[in-house]
């Protein structure tokens, strides 16, 4: 190890003794060099892997003084590292994923031993678990709608009950108490129990398929939390959606099936051994997630592109198969309930349901003037959802100096915006004016019952109240009420105001407090608001020359605001399509979003791409930023660099993992095992700690990778789930085993990627992201020189990090 030798050289004195060797003092040395090391800013660390949990066994201290910092709490205050990440409301430690083939000896060996047998096996596997998750997904998909519905019905048949018996102030308190209790229900599951499962979730998914593994957002603890939580959330009035945490949800659903189950709770699958690895747990994500999709919008080819073109960084042919197999298993099962629930069986679920917007009947017959109405949509959507973003951001800040106080501060929080929601959603329907029910519909208006377009409210006989059909209403049914072409009139122009302003800050307010919530649904009832409004003006400009109804321009203002706030095209194009049942309105919905999203890039990025950054979440993007074609691999590499050699003793094996958390380190084969230094290959952590527990060592330095062979299984070193995997902690080894070799040829990764000095660090930035590397090994131009000069991880890549070594960069980056 060649970091411990010249330590060793350079003090002249036994660097075992120093860091960790024999002797009663052998804690305190340590931790008074761990401490040295740190107060140094943890330069020994700097040098190639930061994606660690902590920065050492002894610096348990200084790593709590570390997460004890808040991220957001001023703006002079930034993350400027990717060792932690906000996690529900709390700073976490983070890691990265293995997505890389390790192909060592153990791995070849497994595979050459495999059968075909055992081959079809795995194969056979991939599918099933495609299966189940599309299983499971639907039904908790369709249990979610079943729960809200019924929830949701009983609380505003109760209302209107009172307020048909003319007792106002009771209806008020029965229906601010109902959303209370559903939302500290809520509350406290988040805070207490999975704050992981706060918000929507789709920005955590993203981060993982991208290679980061922070802490718990796929447990089945946040898998838990996220199910009930969004019911009581969704239920209580929020201006939330349960379409954003059912993608989480089906993440989560993937990720436990994948692991095999819970060692924790005591639910494990051996038969699952072949997915004990990150790799194929990312596929099974990827297809959880578009499963979630479609699950929460019935939107199957919809599932599938979101996946693709939002959540996933990883793409290829056969996912894209067992993707498209899973959502269509999910459209299937939500389609048979849909029709067992048809016939009543389902409670207040009826006709509410899962969400589908049947605008099909409304034909699209549009002229020059149309255009400019959709182009004018598609604008303002851009800029609406620009600000939108804007405004979540700051709020989201300010918000995390309220949480990070405590979980009773945030239940307070969420009493707080629930509260003013239902004072909004109660209260803002009394200053509507009552308007007369339309000829020929007098058995549907006024609604009496938990669902319908026209509410009576306080209205007289033969009256409505638009307000309130908008408002005092479940989201879905608000939905339909607005893209509903049936009655041109049916709602005011200050009625459609109202409800937008109401619904665009109370969506923003709401967006941040402790409960799962997502941001389609709030993004849909904006954007159809304005869309119905720019649609009622247009009718009144051309008269009956127009051939879109005010229902169609409902339906491309939702198209807009969802363009400007989230950044997607193809696959929001095919959701809203699969929603609303019609395919004449494709060139339209193209243009529109197209347009927003044009206009909203100019100002601000995505919603989730802003909540990645601001969670201190390492994201690596599409594209290498424009400073880095100025700088080389070489450039960020610093020291010194960790090595063990091909045959390593024990003692300075256990020390390098006990001074550090990093994950990979290099092995150089040396004289008399070869006859100059070469770089032999990479060797992970995990591996080491499994090699190590195993004692297979050795009294001299010889190779004997044979026996590990014999004694080893390739699942030996698998991956566990959620964290379980060996510690240093848990290893127990003797002074006297402390001056043992071992080999770690047989699972040293013999084929690591390596990338010369000399490339620009964009491309290698590239290289790492397309192939969902953890490593990237930099090896000399020159020869004479040692064989590696340092290894590259995500950290590396972040501007934060690249800036702060290079800050003359920092104007242009600005520039840029």
């Amino acid at each position: 190890m060649e970091y411990l030798r010249q330590r060793e050289r350079e003090d002249g004195g036994d660097i075992e003794n120093e860091a960790g060797g024999d002797g009663g003092g052998e804690e305190v040395v340590y931790e008074n060099y761990e401490r040295r090391e740190i107060e140094r800013k943890a330069s020994f660390f700097s040098e190639n892997e930061r994606d660690h949990d902590v920065f050492g066994a002894g610096g348990q201290s200084a790593n709590r003084l570390l997460l004890r910092e808040p991220l957001l709490k001023s703006k002079s205050r930034i993350n400027t590292t990717s060792q932690i990440a906000i996690v529900g409301a709390n700073v976490s430690p983070i890691e990265s994923l293995d997505y890389e083939i390790i192909e060592n000896e153990l791995f070849k060996q497994d595979w050459r031993s495999r059968k075909k047998v055992e081959i079809y096996q795995y194969v056979f596997l991939k599918w099933t678990l495609a299966l189940l998750i599309g299983l499971c997904t639907g039904l908790v998909g369709f249990f979610n709608n079943l729960a809200v519905e019924n929830i949701a019905g009983f609380k505003f048949l109760l209302t209107n009950s009172l307020m048909l018996k003319h007792q106002y102030f009771l209806a008020f308190a029965a229906y601010a108490g109902c959303n209370v209790v559903l939302a500290v229900c809520a509350a406290v599951l988040c805070a207490f129990i999975a704050p992981a499962a706060a918000g929507s979730g789709i920005p955590e998914v993203k981060a993982y398929l991208n290679g980061v593994d922070a802490h718990s957002i796929l447990a089945p603890s946040t898998l838990f939390v996220k199910i009930f939580g969004s019911i009581f959330g969704v239920a209580a009035g929020f201006v939330v959606g349960k379409e954003g945490p059912m993608v989480h949800t089906g993440a989560c659903i993937a990720n436990l099936l994948g692991q095999g189950g819970s060692r924790k709770y005591h639910l494990t699958w051996k038969w699952l051994r072949y997915f004990k690895n990150d790799r194929d747990r990312r596929d099974l994500i990827t297809c959880g997630a578009a499963a979630g999709v479609a699950a929460a919008f019935r939107a199957p080819v919809g599932g599938v592109l979101f996946a693709l073109e939002e959540a996933a960084s990883w793409w290829r042919s056969a996912l894209l198969w067992r993707t498209f197999f899973t959502t269509a298993v999910v459209a299937v099962v939500l389609r048979g309930l849909m029709v067992f629930c048809g016939s009543g069986k389902c409670g207040l679920f009826g006709k509410g349901g899962l969400i589908m917007f049947d605008v099909s009947s409304a034909v699209p017959a549009y002229t020059t003037p149309d255009v400019l109405a959709v182009i004018l949509i598609g604008v303002l959507g851009g800029i609406f959802g620009s600000l939108y973003n804007f405004l979540v951001d700051k709020v989201l800040k300010t918000y995390s100096i309220i949480n990070e106080r405590g979980p009773g501060f945030k239940v307070l929080l969420v009493i707080f915006i629930s509260l003013l929601t239902s004072c909004c959603s109660y209260g803002l329907p009394w200053f509507a004016k009552c308007t007369p029910c339309p000829t020929g519909i007098e058995e549907d208006c006024p609604t009496v019952g938990q669902s319908g377009d026209y509410k009576s409210f306080q209205c007289g006989p033969g009256q409505y109240n638009d307000l309130a059909s908008l408002l005092l209403n479940t989201s879905d049914d608000a939905i339909r009420n607005l893209f509903s072409s049936k009655n041109i009139h049916e709602f005011h122009l200050s009625t459609l105001v109202v409800f937008f302003v109401a619904v665009y800050f109370l969506g923003i307010v709401t967006y941040g407090i402790a409960v799962p919530s997502g941001l389609f649904i709030p993004v849909i009832l904006a954007g159809s608001s304005y869309g119905r409004l720019v649609g009622r003006l247009v009718e009144m400009v051309l008269g009956s020359s127009s051939g879109l109804g005010v229902g169609l321009f409902s339906v491309l203002g939702a198209a807009s605001f969802l363009g400007g706030t989230m950044r997607m095209t193809v696959s929001l194009c095919v959701i809203l399509l699969e929603l609303t049942n019609d395919l004449l309105m494709l060139p339209l919905m193209m243009l529109v979003l197209l347009i927003s999203k044009t206009v909203a890039d100019s100002f601000n990025k995505g919603v989730y791409d802003q909540i990645v950054k601001m969670k201190g979440l390492p994201y690596l993007e599409a594209h290498a930023e424009p400073y880095m074609r100025q700088l080389v691999a070489g450039d960020v590499c610093s020291g010194p660099l960790i090595t063990f050699s091909g045959v390593e003793k024990v003692g300075n094996i256990l020390h390098a993992l006990r001074l550090t958390r990093h994950n990979g380190f290099p092995v150089i084969d040396e004289p008399p095992l070869s006859e100059a230094p070469e770089l032999c290959g990479l060797v992970l952590r995990s591996h080491l700690l499994v090699l190590l527990k195993g004692k297979n060592f050795l009294k001299h330095p010889v190779s004997t990778g044979l026996e590990i062979l014999k004694r080893f299984h390739a699942f030996d070193f698998a991956k566990p789930g959620l964290g379980k995997g060996l510690k240093v902690e848990d290893l127990e080894i003797t002074a006297e085993e402390m001056e043992m070799y071992i080999d770690l040829h047989p699972i040293t990764n013999t084929s690591p990627y390596m990338v010369v000095e000399t490339m620009s660090l964009a491309k290698a930035a590239l290289l790492f992201r397309e192939l969902g590397l953890r490593h990237l090994c930099v090896v000399p131009k020159k020869p004479g020189r040692p064989p590696i000069v340092g290894i590259l991880t995500r950290h590396d890549f972040m501007p934060e990090h690249v800036l702060g070594l290079y800050p003359h960069l920092t104007r242009a980056h600005k520039v840029m």
